[in-house]
Parts: C-alpha cells; structure tokens; sequence
C-alpha cells in the first residue's frame, strides 16, 4: 500500500465513500436520510475516542471502522430528530421559537408602525 491511511481517507467525501473503504454494508435508504448525520456522529465519536491507535494504521483503520459502524447504526435504529446532532435538532426538539418581540426588532425604524403588504389575488378560474 503506497497510499498512508490520512491520504486514503482524505480522498472521502460521500458517507457511501467511508462506508465503501472501511467494508461497512449498509442499506441505501438509511444513508439517503441521513448520510450528514452519519458522518458528524463518525467524527463526534472520533473526537471523543480517547484511546486512538498510534503509529498503526492497520489499527486506526479497524478503530475507526467500528465507530462508523457504531455511527451508522445509531440511524438504522433512530431518526436524525431522535439522534439530535445537528443544532437545529439540538433547539427545542427542532423548533424555532421566535417572540413577537425579536420580529419587532427586525423591522425597519418607522416609527413604531408595522409596514402593511398586498398580497395579490388568486387567478380566477376559466
């Protein structure tokens, strides 16, 4: 193997790309949903890994396989909104709350009146 694992690992891009070159079978439409999800929880769970392999590939390599293992199986059983790991999900169970008060504070000064739309009628039937 001329390639050292950081350089074959940087040419992944895809989650089908990881799951590929670490042998991890995977059914299609789970990654179609959530394959940002996956790879974030790959990387959350390599970030908290505290006993990476140093100095040995071959044993990063099968460390690193059994966290995308682990990664990929927390969304065959679970919702990217149960799994929470992105912001948006992490907000109040993905909803956004927003007061009158901070819409308020977005409008334009004019002198405390609310700017009226037209809102154009629909095209009537022939």
């Amino acid at each position: 193997m001329t390639d050292t694992f950081a350089a074959q690992l940087r040419q992944l891009s895809a989650a089908e790309d990881f799951l590929t070159f670490f042998g991890v079978p995977y059914e299609k439409d789970v990654v179609n949903v959530s394959r940002l999800h996956i790879l974030k929880r790959f990387y959350q769970y390599i970030r908290q890994e505290p006993n990476l392999p140093e100095n040995n590939e071959q044993a990063l390599y099968q460390c690193y396989r059994n966290l995308l293992i682990r990664a990929y199986e927390d969304f065959v059983k679970s919702t990217p909104a149960q799994e929470k790991v992105f912001k948006v999900f992490q907000d109040t169970d993905g909803h956004q709350h927003v007061t009158l008060q901070n819409l308020k504070a977005t409008l334009p000064s004019q002198g405390g009146s609310v700017p009226s739309y037209t809102v154009p009628a629909a095209p009537r039937a022939a």
